[in-house]
This record gives structure tokens, C-alpha cells and sequence, in this order.
């Protein structure tokens, strides 16, 4: 192999984590990781004994079903902010509203632990926004027009002629009724 050929060399575990971090950078992934991280205590908890030498400690309540429905809504709530995040803000909004519902549900909301997580991987997938691809150029030299702005004198052309004003853009883009072509008149 020669020293320029650089993807070849290259580790499959090295490969791998390019392509998950490419994968992880195109959606809210801490917010699903939070969203889920705080469904787990919040469903298991209401299920969970604990055993001190011969006495065991159960800790389930008659809310144990409720629970256990938030908790499996909040992790389906989180692997949705990974997979289909388009609908991230929906998933934040019921993410935080089944966050604020485990508190008199769920075990004081999985003893705080599942509440204050639900809660920021909501919040994160909220203000989550898609940022902008690497090799994609920008117009640096234009400035940016509204629809109704006019277009400025320099950019009409050449004509030693006076010519009437441009229309704005939001109706220069209409086609005419000539199908957009304009007669010689």
C-alpha cells in the first residue's frame, strides 16, 4: 500500500466510530440518551425489592401499573428522538409532560432520579436543530433579499435606456399568460 492511501489503513473499530458519530450527530442523541436513562428507574423502581440479610423490602405501590406505562412511554419516547427526529419536538413536549406526571404517580417520579432525567431529555430535544452540512457552500458575496424587496440598479443590466421598475420577487416568479414569455412590443 502506498503512504497516500489513507482509507485503507484505517482500523474497522476507527470506522465504526466515525460512522457512529456522524450517526449521532445528525439527531438529538443526549436527549434520547436522558429520555431513556430516565424512564428506567421510573419503571423499574415501583418493581424493584430489596433484600436486607432475610427481609425483603418491596417497594411496590398501588401506582406500580401507571409507572410502568410512563416508564415504557418515556424509553419508546426516547429511541424516537433517535430514530425518527423529525418528531423531536412532539417527544420533548410528552417527554416532559410524562416527567411531570411520574411525580405523584411514579414514586416521587423514580425518586427524583427518573424525573430530572425525562425532564432534560426533553428539554434537549426541544432545543435540539439539525446544524448545517460540512461541504455545503455558501453564497458570501449576495446579500440576502426579502420577497419584497427591489432588486438593486446595478444588478438590471447594461441598458443606456430607462427602464420602469422591477416587479418584487414574490411576482416576478408568477408565470405571465403567455406561459412567462414575454412578446417584443
Amino acid at each position: 500500500m502506498s503512504p497516500e492511501s489513507t482509507g485503507q489503513n484505517e482500523h474497522y473499530l476507527t470506522v465504526y466510530r466515525r460512522g457512529f458519530r456522524t450517526w449521532r450527530g445528525n439527531r438529538p442523541f443526549w436527549a434520547g440518551l436522558f429520555t431513556i436513562l430516565g424512564g428506567l428507574p421510573i419503571a423499574y423502581f415501583p418493581y424493584a425489592n430489596m433484600h436486607l440479610g432475610n427481609m425483603t423490602i418491596a417497594m411496590s405501590t398501588t401506582a406500580g401499573a401507571g409507572s410502568l406505562i410512563i416508564g415504557i412511554l418515556l424509553i419508546t419516547l426516547g429511541m424516537t428522538m433517535w430514530f425518527h427526529h423529525i418528531v423531536r419536538v412532539f417527544a420533548g413536549v410528552a417527554a416532559i409532560l410524562l416527567a411531570l406526571i411520574s411525580i405523584p404517580v411514579a414514586n416521587i417520579g423514580g425518586f427524583i432520579i427518573g424525573f430530572l432525567f425525562s425532564l432534560l431529555g426533553g428539554a434537549l430535544s426541544i432545543a435540539w436543530a439539525p446544524g448545517e452540512a460540512k461541504g455545503t457552500p455558501k453564497s458570501e458575496g449576495a446579500p440576502a433579499r426579502a420577497h419584497g424587496d427591489e432588486v438593486p440598479e446595478q444588478s438590471l443590466g447594461d441598458h443606456d435606456t430607462a427602464q420602469a421598475p422591477r416587479k418584487p420577487l414574490l411576482f416576478d416568479v408568477a408565470a405571465e399568460g403567455d406561459g412567462g414569455r414575454h412578446r417584443a412590443g
